[in-house]
């Protein structure tokens, strides 16, 4: 009680303190003490979680797989896709991808060769491809009638685009040219000599899209975008690459078909028609999408990265997440992560000529790696794992811890100089598409210049003046810095991995071996020629015209001609000399 009034006394702090704590106060005050130092020290750090996990399950089951009546990509038989939608989803995404570059998918019901699927998910699919969609129809990204952006009609941005076939290994190919205009160019976005990209004899064209003709489009169809587990045929996605009739591309497929009897992975495809809602019915190229499917087909047990276009191969520290704008994880999402990938970086950039001559096959197969490089030159290819688009995918093999490179997306095939040799780089621009190099569509000899359109799978996002990744462009790095150019992402990227096997001797023989092996089955073989044949039935039977087909194939059949004669005559590629090594 209080002595002056009587009224009860308020208890003392300390007494509001539970007695077993006061009687630990300096083991709790100590801990106190403790975590604020330590929030002082480390409060702004990054905690970087890591899957531990050595489960290899794929999480992401299909319980629904749709059968069908005939195989998806069968190519002996004609293949139908039909896509109806609401017009008004449509246009919002049209709208919404306008405005942003953004590529949301929508909802339509799918009937493929007879099959009904309702509410499968569509979406754009492409960068550089959809570029005359967003307004940008002059012959290059960003504007200049068949040209470069920033003035450069014709030409890169300050002075010129490489417009030579090929460059010695592990130096820069070709000579650079200031300008000049591709022939059979408009303003409306024409088309490179000789006709068409991919179905007449490679190269590139720029596609001059419209959103009213949507049978044209670039799709990505997902069929399992609003129905979780559902699959048709075991495919969750389904690609409809960019040309379509006259312009389909023979080139891919024809790339797709050798690889696919190498031993290596390769998408399978399929010529079909596509009806959408009440439009004319156009013939497209369906080809299998890199998903976790197409990820977990790899042989052994595997994890599968997808590289970004806009990524880069860098080392760039411990931090996950700083790897994600580079790498998709495909298959096996949970149970694995990205730490293989960035200890892969980590190695190439730091080991020495020696230690990478030494250890490369501790950490990536090298008899796979060299066919995957044989492969990107024998056909003409020079937009792989090293090209703008950075079109590869690493798997990573559970068991014996190796990487394997694997390809995807080759609308650029059977491109630049023909006459091109295992030590030669495929670059941008090698003579007409689709022959030797400087040969017009007539043989003639071709003027340098920018070639026609650029590749898919470019960095998305681009300003309207100046493509992402160009020397000078945003977050590209300087111009006079190439280091700056591979760091953004640019054109001019390379690769350290193909680029530093390339450049050392230790690695000769096996890269030659595999070189002619492949050429053997590729050339000599003739079942480059073989094949074409078959791709001509199959474009007949598919409704292009035959004056098309005709045109197109006899294109392809120029440009693989001049390849097996070419390579015949060097010595280290058709084993009239043995590669010691």
């Amino acid at each position: 009680m209080s002595p002056v009034d009587g009224t009860p006394r308020g208890r003392r702090l300390r007494d509001r303190v539970p007695v077993r704590l006061r009687h630990h106060w300096k083991p709790a005050g100590a801990l106190c003490a403790g975590l604020a130092v330590m929030l002082y020290a480390f409060g702004d750090a990054r905690v970087s979680p890591y899957v531990t996990s050595a489960s290899r399950v794929e999480a992401d089951t299909i319980t629904d797989d749709v059968k069908g009546t005939v195989g998806l990509y069968d190519t002996s038989v004609r293949h139908s896709v039909q896509l109806e939608y609401k017009q008004t989803d449509f246009d919002k995404m049209m709208k919404e991808f306008k405005k942003d570059g953004t590529k949301d998918s929508i909802p339509a019901d799918l009937t493929i060769d007879g099959v009904f699927l309702s509410d499968v998910g569509i979406r754009l699919k492409g960068n550089s491809t959809l570029m005359s969609l967003r307004g940008n129809r002059g012959g290059g990204p960003g504007g200049g009638q068949g040209g470069m952006p920033g003035g450069a009609e014709g030409g890169m941005p300050g002075g010129g685009m490489p417009t030579g076939g090929t460059g010695q290994r592990g130096g820069q190919g070709g000579d650079a040219a200031g300008g000049g205009q591709a022939p059979g160019d408009a303003a409306g976005g024409g088309q490179a000599p000789g006709g068409a990209a991919g179905g007449r004899g490679g190269g590139m064209t720029q596609y001059n899209l419209s959103a009213d003709k949507p049978e044209e489009l670039p799709w990505l169809i997902k069929v399992d975008e609003y129905v979780e587990g559902r699959a048709y045929q075991g495919e969750r996605e389904i690609s409809l690459r960019p040309g379509s009739n006259a312009q389909v591309p023979l080139n891919e497929a024809l790339a797709l078909a050798l690889i696919d009897g190498t031993g290596e992975p390769a998408e399978r495809y399929g010529l079909t028609t596509l009806k959408v809602n009440n439009r004319p019915t156009a013939v497209r190229l369906m080809v299998e999408n890199p998903d976790t499917e197409y990820a977990e087909a790899v042989d052994g047990e595997s994890v599968v990265y997808k590289a970004r276009a806009g990524g880069t191969f860098d080392y760039q520290g411990d931090d996950p997440s700083k790897y994600e704008t580079s790498f998709r994880q495909l298959n096996k999402v949970g149970s694995q992560d990205l730490e293989p990938v960035m200890k892969l970086t980590e190695w190439v950039e730091k080991s020495s000529d020696k230690e990478f001559a030494a250890d490369l096959d501790q950490h990536v197969d090298v008899d796979s790696f060299a066919h995957y490089v044989a492969t990107q030159n024998l056909l003409m290819n020079f937009d792989d794992m090293a090209g703008p688009g950075k079109n590869y995918l690493l798997g990573y093999d559970l068991n014996s811890k190796k990487f394997s490179v694997l390809g995807w997306d080759y609308n650029l095939t059977f491109s630049g100089d023909a006459t091109a040799g295992p030590d030669d780089e495929m670059s941008m621009g090698g003579g007409r598409p689709g022959g030797g190099q400087g040969g017009g569509p007539d043989g003639g000899d071709q003027p340098d210049g920018m070639p026609e359109g650029m590749p898919e799978g470019m960095p998305e996002g681009m300003p309207e003046d100046m493509p992402e990744g160009f020397p000078g462009a945003p977050d590209g790095g300087d111009g006079d810095d190439a280091a700056g150019a591979r760091r953004g992402g640019g054109m001019m990227s390379g690769h350290a991995l193909k680029e530093r096997f390339l450049e050392l001797d230790a690695f000769d023989a096996v890269y030659k071996k595999a070189y002619q092996d492949l050429y053997e089955k590729f050339y000599a073989s003739g079942k480059a020629t073989k094949t074409l044949d078959d791709l001509a039935e199959q474009a007949t039977r598919a409704g292009v015209p035959a004056k098309d087909v005709k045109s197109a194939v006899g294109t392809l059949r120029t440009t693989v001609t001049q390849r097996t004669a070419a390579l015949a005559k060097d010595l280290s590629v058709s084993k009239s000399e043995e590669v010691t090594g």
